[in-house]
């Protein structure tokens, strides 16, 4: 049990260090930001994430259209 736990363990660390290495090796190393807000392409087209999305709906939405939403959850 102690030998397959340790194993487990040390291909964890394998994978990670594997998935860093560009991280850790660069000088200002970073990861890359993919969020949709982010993707010049996506914006031009008009695409959002979906929080941005419902924060948009919300604003548009009126006092008593938000309240129904309440009651009804």
């Amino acid at each position: 049990m102690f030998i397959v736990s340790l194993a487990t363990i040390i291909i964890l660390i394998i994978c990670m260090a594997l998935l860093c290495v560009r991280i850790l090796l660069e000088k200002n190393g970073r990861f890359p930001n993919t969020h949709v807000d982010s993707s010049p392409a996506l914006r031009k087209k008009g695409i959002a994430c979906a929080r941005t999305q419902d924060r948009q709906a919300s604003h548009q939405k009126n006092l008593a259209d938000r309240m129904g939403e309440m009651m009804s959850n």
